[in-house]
């Protein structure tokens, strides 16, 4: 067998575009490469900060995360995501700029989901901050025609104050605690929610907590990880 080189380094499949923060990422989060059973390849996108892309969505970073996207490229990934799902809003600029999948946001999944769920069932989604979500978002992931139940963490306490406002510090149970009584206060508002995805991939440390809650199937970029992971691999 004959196999060819061309890269420093092999057996990264996903690489994934990095927002510039400095909180904690426990194992589940995407920025903690021990939430894979496979290599991941980061890479940060220098003054891409929360701020700049859920409360702004400043398009001026549509530049820099192309040129990220395309080193991942080079640097021999299968397939690209990122950090952050209001990146939803840049899909269409991400994809086209590379020749690999891209898969920018958890909201991706959303119309699988959908379909999963018997007539009349909803998709619920638990974002970092509704307010923020737009129809630019739902446009850019394919799912303005579908119908959600959008709860949103931004009137907690930690989980704001961590994943938007940059504290350094993470009180793991009172966000798993917030966590779940957001979503407990979804589905009991909302009983035709079917399924949940998380549209932040700063949740997924928090997705048994909320699947035991509330007894319902729970999706987020994990799970969209492995799939795509699953799907890309045999390319290798």
């Amino acid at each position: 067998m004959i196999v060819k080189g061309g890269r420093t380094n092999y057996g990264e499949a996903i690489g994934i575009l990095m927002l510039d923060t400095k909180f904690p990422r426990i194992p589940g989060d995407i920025g903690n490469a021990l939430t894979f059973d496979f290599p991941v390849k980061y890479k940060k996108v220098k003054g891409a900060t929360s701020q700049r892309v859920v409360r702004e969505a400043d398009p001026s970073l549509i530049a820099p995360f192309i040129e990220a996207a395309r080193e991942l490229e080079e640097e021999g990934v299968s397939a690209i995501t990122t950090s952050c799902g209001f990146l939803a809003i840049f899909h269409e600029y991400l994809a086209d700029a590379v020749s690999i999948p891209v898969f920018t946001s958890s909201l991706l999944q959303v119309p699988i989901v959908f379909r999963m769920l018997k007539k009349g069932q909803k998709v619920g989604i638990m974002t970092a901050s509704k307010p923020h979500l737009t129809e630019l978002h739902f446009k850019g992931a394919g799912i303005k025609d579908i119908p959600l139940v959008i709860y949103g963490m931004e009137e907690q306490e930690e989980f704001p104050a961590v994943f938007l406002d940059q504290k350094e510090t993470l009180d793991i149970e009172k966000a798993e605690s917030e966590m779940v009584q957001v979503a407990t206060k979804m589905v009991s508002e909302n009983p035709d929610v079917g399924a949940i995805v998380f549209e932040c991939t700063n949740m997924p440390p928090f997705r048994k907590a909320v699947q035991q809650a509330v007894n319902l199937p729970v999706f987020d970029i994990v799970t969209l990880m492995n799939y795509v992971y699953d799907s890309v691999i045999a390319c290798r």
